[in-house]
C-alpha cells in the first residue's frame, strides 16, 4: 500500500507528532509499505526538496509569527505535487495536523480519489489559552471546539491515540468514523543506552539520585507542579537531581524560577536530546521518571521510559490513562504534591521497587510493539474503501486495537 502522510510538524522540530510520524513510517516500511510524507522545510529553501528517493518531501515554509519552532508550508507547492502524485499510485492520504496539512490533504485525497483520514493528536482545548492569553479561556475551548469538529467531520475516519479523546471528539459532536489507536513504540532503541556514560558526560556522581522529565517545555505540559515536587523531595533526599530535557516557550519561566528558589543546584535543563544515542543514555541514567501533563492525548514518554527500565510515577489524565496500569513499570499519583513527592521518595529510596518496577515496565512495554501497532494503522487504512470516499460516508467503526490499561492484560477491539 502506497500512503501519503501530510504534516505541518516534523523532525528537526521535537514533539509528540514528529515522533508518531516517524515511529509508523519506520514500522510500515519496514513491513513492505511505501510511505510519502509531504512536511515543511525549516532550512528556508525556496523550492521543494526531496529526500530518501521522494519518501520525503520538503515543502518551502514561512515563519509563524511569536513562534520561532513551526512553520507554515506553502498551499501552492503542495498542490503542484498532484501530478507526480497521480504518477505514483497513492492509495490512502493520512493528515497529521489541523493548519495547512488539513485543507491540502483533503484536495489532493478528492483530486486523487481516495480516502482520506486524520490522526487527532492534541488536545487543543486545553492549548490554545496558554498562546493567547488575553482571549478569555472560554472563547479560546469554543472556538478549538468549533474547528475540531468540523475539520473531523470532513474526514473519512478519524484515528485518536486514547479512548478518552475518542470521547472528547464525541461530546464535540464529532460523527466520521472514530478509530483508537496508540503510537507504538520502538523498543529495540530503548531497550539500549548507556548511562554511566551519560552521567560521565554531564559530570553527575553515579550513586546520586536522578529524577527524568522528558517534555516539551509548553505550559500545558504542568512543568510547575514538578518543581513544586522537587521542592518537597528534596526535604528527604538532599542529594537529588532533577534533569528536564526538552525545549518550548516555557523554559526562560522555569529557569528564572530555578533560580529565585535556589534549586540551580537540583535542576539541569538538557535541551532537545537526539532521539538515537543521547536520549536512550538519558533514560538509563536517571532512577526515577515524572510527568503531570493532564492534556496528552498519549503520553509516549512514559512508554519510552517503561520500555529502557526506568520506572514512572505520574498523573493518570486524559490520554496517560490508557497507558499507566498501577505497578506495571509505575506508581500513579494524585494530582497532590504531597502524594506524588512521596512515591518518587519511595521509588528513589527503594533499590528493590525500581527493579521490579524496571522489569515489569519492560514486560509492559513489549504490548505497545511499533510493529504491532502499525498492522492494525493498515488494517484502518484497509477498511476504508475507495468508493466512500465522499467525506465520512462509512459510518462503522475500523479495526483499532489498544492495550487496556486497567484490569486484565487483553487486546480490545473498537
Amino acid at each position: 500500500m502506497h500512503v501519503l502522510m501530510v504534516s505541518d510538524v516534523f523532525f528537526p522540530r521535537v514533539n509528540g507528532v514528529s515522533t508518531s510520524i516517524e515511529t509508523f513510517r519506520e514500522a510500515l516500511t519496514a513491513q513492505g509499505h511505501r510511505l510519502t510524507l509531504v512536511v515543511p522545510d525549516y532550512k528556508g529553501r525556496r523550492a521543494v526538496s526531496r529526500e530518501a528517493e521522494g519518501a520525503l518531501i520538503r515543502i518551502p515554509a514561512r515563519r509563524v509569527p511569536f513562534d520561532p519552532e513551526d512553520r507554515l508550508m506553502s498551499r501552492r507547492a503542495i498542490d503542484r505535487l498532484l501530478p507526480w502524485l497521480r504518477e505514483q499510485g497513492v492509495d490512502r492520504v493520512h493528515v497529521q495536523t489541523p493548519f495547512v496539512a488539513h485543507g491540502a490533504g483533503r484536495h489532493l485525497a478528492r483530486a486523487l480519489g481516495v480516502p482520506v483520514l486524520t490522526t487527532y493528536h492534541t488536545f487543543f482545548e486545553e492549548y490554545l489559552h496558554h498562546y493567547l492569553p488575553l482571549v478569555p479561556a472560554a472563547v479560546t475551548r469554543a472556538l478549538a471546539r468549533r474547528i475540531s469538529r468540523r475539520q473531523c467531520n470532513r474526514m473519512d475516519r478519524v484515528i485518536v491515540p486514547s479512548r478518552a479523546m475518542a470521547d472528547v471528539l464525541r461530546d464535540y459532536g464529532v460523527e466520521a468514523p472514530l478509530s483508537v489507536l496508540p503510537t507504538g513504540i520502538p523498543l529495540e532503541r530503548f531497550g539500549r543506552g548507556d548511562g554511566h556514560a551519560f552521567r560521565r558526560r554531564l559530570g553527575i556522581d553515579p550513586d546520586r539520585p536522578v529524577m527524568l522529565t522528558v517534555s516539551r517545555m509548553a505550559f500545558e505540559k504542568n512543568l510547575d507542579f514538578l518543581l513544586d515536587v522537587l521542592a518537597r523531595v528534596r526535604r528527604r533526599i538532599p542529594r537529588v537531581l532533577f534533569l528536564m530535557a526538552g525545549e518550548g516557550p516555557m523554559r526562560r519561566h522555569l529557569t528564572r524560577r530555578v533560580a529565585a528558589e535556589g534549586l540551580s543546584e537540583h535542576v539541569r535543563f538538557l535541551g532537545y536530546l537526539d532521539r538515537e544515542r543521547d536520549l536512550t543514555d538519558c533514560y538509563q541514567a536517571a532512577d526515577v521518571f515524572v510527568f503531570a501533563s493532564k492534556t496528552e492525548t498519549q503520553g509516549l514518554v512514559l512508554l519510552e521510559a517503561m520500555a529502557a527500565g526506568l520506572p514512572v510515577v505520574a498523573l493518570a489524565e486524559m490520554g496517560t490513562r490508557d497507558v499507566l496500569r498501577e505497578g506495571q513499570g509505575c506508581r500513579i499519583a494524585c494530582d497532590e504534591t504531597a502524594d506524588f513527592a512521596r512515591k518518587v521518595e519511595r521509588v528513589l529510596a527503594d533499590n528493590r521497587l525500581r527493579r521490579q518496577l524496571a522489569d515489569s515496565g519492560r514486560r509492559y512495554a513489549r504490548e505497545w510493539a511499533a510493529p504491532r501497532m502499525a498492522e492494525r494503522l493498515i488494517e484502518i487504512y484497509a477498511a476504508m474503501r475507495p468508493d466512500e470516499a465522499a467525506g465520512g460516508g462509512n459510518t462503522e467503526e475500523a479495526p483499532a486495537v489498544l492495550p487496556v490499561a486497567t484490569g486484565a492484560r487483553q487486546w480490545r477491539r473498537g
